[in-house]
């Protein structure tokens, strides 16, 4: 189970039901017959705890409940979308570096500083570290959900991301990330 901002935020039970409803779906939605005993058989939780935080994340704007053929589905809203990436971007295992640097540079206006910060927690959580106030680099490229998270929240307009064969003087940064030099440089 995913422990992060988001199940501080809505709930490990929340951030359970949205997880399952992105991977069950490709993301976006999941039939209510089945979901209950999915979720039952993932977390052993009663039909009363389900319901409650199934009408919990209704509240918050999380999903949605749609009937389509005579079936219910619960359908993620554009912010439960984002609030399901951002629950599976926990970083996989660390690959072998490929000698190249990847730099983030970003502008991004002062009326989506709260969208600012959650980039930088972003990028913070994918490896990348702070180089200057808009600038931040890695050795590994950002994973998938991060890549969707920025398309979805509208972030991408304002973010270049860009892959270096070098920089110069990098020792500190290979020291940061236990990188060893490479055979030509």
């Amino acid at each position: 189970m995913l422990v992060t901002a988001m199940s501080r935020k809505y709930g490990t039970l929340s951030s359970s039901i949205l997880t399952a409803v992105g991977e069950a779906t490709g993301f976006f939605s999941w039939p209510l017959e089945g979901s209950l005993e999915w979720v039952r058989k993932q977390t052993q939780m009663k039909r009363k705890s389900y319901n409650d935080a199934i009408w919990r994340m209704r509240k918050n704007g999380l999903l949605k409940v749609v009937s389509e053929n005579s079936q219910k589905f619960i359908r993620l809203t554009k912010k439960g979308q984002i609030e399901m990436l951002l629950a599976k971007m926990a970083l996989p295992e660390k690959k072998m570096w490929d000698g190249h640097w990847r730099m983030l540079i970003f502008d991004i206006p002062e009326d989506c500083r709260e969208k600012r910060d959650l980039l930088r927690s972003l990028l913070k959580r994918n490896d990348f570290i702070k180089l200057q106030a808009s600038v931040f680099v890695s050795p590994y490229a950002l994973n998938r959900e991060a890549v969707e998270y920025l398309k979805i929240s509208g972030l991408k307009k304002y973010i270049r991301i860009i892959k270096i064969d070098e920089i110069d003087s990098d020792e500190d940064l290979r020291k940061r990330f236990n990188l060893k030099k490479s055979k030509t440089s």
